[in-house]
């Protein structure tokens, strides 16, 4: 099997980081496969000893073929270094596993996303392999794995044909969603175009959200395993872009998928499924996102006085 390499993107979240990086040592494949670690500089001063911590912690990492530590030397942001980081290792190795410093994953992880990336190379409608599922009703209702049109930013991996439909203008993604009929669509019942819309006018800045649209303007699908193999640890109020909630609080699956599906297009109770969950959380997104404006506008304030 031909291995991807893994990249994490980190900051300055010592113990996250430390707990993505033990997770990731357990899969039976991180001795043989190549780990690539992204540190994003300091924004301000009172971060440079947290992301100096990190920086250190980085340096004693073990278990895998080989780790590469690319340390910036100013601050990118997130957006920024996750399109940076994911272009360079697709130019250089045609696929990559990605991860960022708050997800624990299962210690099949690698198993899955390597064993699926092999299965749909030539696939070019498969786009992205997700090894996140949030907390649907009733997954047990759905296969082990299935497609979707949804991405997820939590663990997951993409090949470089893939990856070249990424489009970073978020004017040009929201000017081809048309009509109302394709919102609908790419909404998937939560409020995604609203978060297009919020990239264009520059209140996020989610390379997420960017990837999401190319992804469904080229009709792409993307693969999902009904039950998770990613944990995310970053919703406790310790990370950038968001406060704390357990709204994505799922249980780690550590059985290896058997199942994968031989025809690829979307299946509808998954689709139907996620969209359900979508539209459970979307007033509590726009309390995340209202409130996450609002501490923002006064930073502004207090800056100017």
């Amino acid at each position: 099997m031909n291995l991807a390499p893994i990249v994490i993107f980190v900051y300055n979240r010592l113990d996250h980081t430390r707990q993505t990086v033990e997770a990731l040592q357990k899969n039976e494949l991180a001795n043989e496969s190549n780990l690539f670690i992204f540190s994003d500089a300091p924004k301000k001063l009172e971060t440079a000893v947290a992301v100096c911590n990190v920086r250190k912690y980085l340096k004693t990492i073990t278990g895998f073929r080989s780790v590469s530590i690319i340390e910036r030397d100013r601050n990118l942001g997130l957006a920024n270094s996750v399109i940076d980081g994911i272009t360079q290792l697709c130019a250089e190795h045609g696929r990559v596993i990605v991860l960022e410093d708050d997800l624990v994953v299962s210690p099949v992880f690698l198993n899955y996303m390597n064993t699926a990336l092999e299965r749909y190379f030539n696939a070019p409608k498969v786009m992205q392999i997700s090894g996140n599922m949030f907390p649907v009703s009733q997954p047990e209702r759905l296969p082990e794995t299935f497609f979707c049109r949804a991405t997820t930013t939590w663990g997951w991996a993409t090949w470089d044909r893939a990856w070249e439909k990424f489009e970073p203008n978020a004017q040009k993604l929201v000017s081809e969603i048309i009509n109302r009929k394709m919102r609908k669509e790419f909404d998937m019942g939560g409020e995604h175009f609203q978060m297009l819309l919020n990239q264009k006018n520059g209140a996020i800045d989610s390379w997420g959200i960017r990837w999401y649209a190319s992804v469904f303007l080229a009709g792409g699908l993307c693969l999902h395993p009904s039950k998770s193999l990613v944990r995310n640890i970053g919703h406790d109020g310790s990370g950038v872009h968001c406060a704390s909630s357990n709204l994505y609080e799922t249980a780690l699956s550590a059985v290896m998928p058997k199942q994968f599906p031989e025809i690829i297009e979307e299946l509808r109770p998954g689709r139907e499924a996620l969209e359900r969950f979508f539209k459970s959380i979307r007033t509590s997104i726009w309390i995340c996102f209202k409130s996450r404006v609002k501490a923002t506008m006064l930073r502004h304030l207090v800056n100017l006085s």
